[in-house]
């Protein structure tokens, strides 16, 4: 998973007490079930997926690593790059999920708690860290979405590619699970102000927003809600890019 070499749509496996979800906005309570996340891994790498991008929802809320079995299934069952995040919280967590099988750690809480957790991962496994910025109101938020960082989202970039970033995950958490439409500008911003690619997240509803996110200079797509609910397929998304 060491780089992009095109434009990819990447579906979400988000889980929640051992089952897919999708969040309005980050906020619990608000959560739609999809069924058990090894069926949706297999569903999508039947589909053509090229990664997965995975969640551990009660991680992120609690602050420590759950859903732990499930994961496990899906990594067993998966021939693809993976992204792991929610409840990573120090260098031996990602370290032992690196160890596990997951490609690439992705880290909120943890690298803006302590920046230079992001170094100290990188130098034992170099390309192996994502960190994850995300965004309401333009702040970088934490602890789940709860917390404002106190810093811009661009800002915050620039400091994890010094320290050995591979890799920006920007959702933008004023559109997420909404199915009403990105906002492409705060990607494009990213883009332009880092040299590491920005993979984006966040309120994708249509083809549209997949092909306004890879003109903004994104390097991929997470796609969940719109995925789960059928507004179109993961072909027709990747098509929509590859032509």
């Amino acid at each position: 998973m060491s780089a992009f070499p095109a434009f990819q749509v990447i579906p979400a496996v988000d889980m929640q007490d051992g089952e897919v979800v999708q969040l309005v906005q980050g906020e619990r309570g608000t959560e739609k079930t999809y069924g058990d996340p090894v069926d949706a891994a297999r569903r999508w790498l039947d589909e053509g997926a090229e990664a997965l991008h995975l969640v551990d929802l009660d991680g992120a809320f609690e602050g420590r690593r759950a859903n732990g079995d499930a994961i496990d299934e899906v990594l067993e069952t998966v021939d693809v790059p993976t992204q792991l995040g929610g409840g990573i919280r120090t260098a031996d967590d990602a370290v032992d999920l690196l160890d596990r099988g997951v490609d690439r750690v992705i880290l909120g809480t943890a690298a803006v708690e302590n920046p230079e957790i992001v170094a100290e991962i990188s130098e034992c496994h170099p390309d192996s860290v994502v960190v994850s910025l995300d965004a309401k109101d333009g702040e970088v938020v934490v602890e789940g979405w709860t917390e404002g960082a106190g810093i811009s989202p661009v800002d915050a970039a620039e400091r994890y590619e010094e320290l050995g970033a591979a890799a920006i995950l920007f959702t933008n958490v004023d559109v997420e699970g909404q199915l009403e439409g990105v906002a492409a500008e705060p990607v494009r911003e990213l883009v332009e102000a880092t040299d590491i690619p920005v993979i984006a997240s966040g309120g994708v509803a249509t083809l549209e927003d997949v092909q306004a996110l890879e003109a903004a200079g994104a390097a991929a797509v997470v796609v969940g809600s719109a995925l789960y609910e059928g507004r179109f397929s993961l072909a027709d998304a990747q098509n929509a890019v590859d032509g």
